[in-house]
């Protein structure tokens, strides 16, 4: 565990200013509602046996995927693009902006080397690969979506990263300054020029890299640019916060929502495709990417579920 991977967690300095926050109590993050990590009436032993001997019959794709390889190098800077890597990791690139959010490209979405392997076919992206990137959006700190060689190969080519509060401090110990951290509690935000304003907003879910958990936040983020408004939810359960963002923001052009790696065991903490409809109208987006799918089996359904079911 003292493996530069598993990050750091913030100082006792810094958890000492947390308090002040209505989020954080008993050295924890907290959910807006309770959110318990194993579902009301049902047990670990339940789970295990699923896990072990209830398994689909398509977990994992039995081809590679057949994946089109973007040149991100070579874009035109007068169009706005979106490409979705499979999983959670996705290039937005908005009125001459470049973001990137949540990049896993190690091939593993795990601290524990090829225990959860991506899908053949979809694991084609390094770093030398993209250019410059202007905003690099960190959504909470679990190994799918804060991967540590991707960032440390990445470290280089970002100019700022915007992410939850503690989630700083993996960053920093992997070499990043800290002039280029912007960390954020819920519903604060930065307005970096006339046009650009990125905000913080809640999501349902946890965060950790080693035994202790939430002692980092996990967050969605809306961009505002000049043209577009864009959600980008992170992982998160279905819950009320949904529907405030979309009172709170009444024009999202796009939203990127948490679809795959459900179980009812885990219910709170992860959306149904059911719950994908219904957040999407919370927040009256008019369009929406269905993600967290097609590249990690994190959970007991087969890999094209969650895609399938939604259409």
């Amino acid at each position: 565990m003292q493996q530069d991977k598993y990050g750091a967690v913030p100082s006792k300095e810094v958890q000492l200013g947390y308090k002040q926050f209505s989020n954080y109590k008993d050295g924890k993050f907290q959910n807006i509602n309770s959110t318990p990590m194993l579902t009301p009436n049902y047990s670990w032993a339940q789970l295990l046996k699923e896990q072990l001997f209830e398994r689909p019959q398509e977990a994992v794709p039995k081809e590679a995927l057949p994946i089109v390889k973007t040149d991100l190098q070579n874009l035109s800077h007068d169009k706005d693009i979106l490409v979705w890597f499979g999983h959670s990791s996705y290039f937005i690139q908005l009125d001459q902006k470049i973001y990137l959010i949540d990049p896993v490209f190690s091939g593993n979405a795990s601290p524990i080397p090829g225990t959860n392997k991506a899908f053949a076919g979809t694991n084609i992206y390094q770093a030398e690969d993209f250019p410059v990137i202007d905003y690099l959006l960190i959504t909470h700190d679990h190994y799918d979506h804060l991967d540590y060689p991707t960032i440390l190969n990445l470290r280089e080519k970002v100019d700022k990263v915007i992410c939850g509060l503690g989630v700083g401090s993996h960053l920093k110990k992997w070499g990043y300054s800290s002039d280029k951290i912007i960390e954020f509690n819920w519903y604060e935000n930065t307005k970096q020029t006339q046009d650009l304003a990125i905000h913080c907003e809640p999501a349902r879910h946890f965060s950790g890299r080693g035994f202790s958990r939430n002692n980092t936040l996990w967050a969605s983020f809306v961009i505002q640019s000049q043209t577009m408004t864009r959600y980008v939810g992170g992982d998160s359960g279905y819950d009320r916060h949904f529907e405030e963002i979309g009172n709170k923001y009444p024009s999202i052009d796009f939203a990127i929502l948490d679809n795959g790696q459900y179980n009812a065991a885990w219910r709170a903490v992860h959306c149904f495709p059911e719950d994908v409809i219904q957040a999407t109208k919370d927040l009256k987006a008019t369009r929406i990417l269905p993600a967290h799918s097609s590249k990690f089996k994190m959970a007991n359904h087969n890999w094209f579920e969650p895609l399938e079911t939604l259409i």
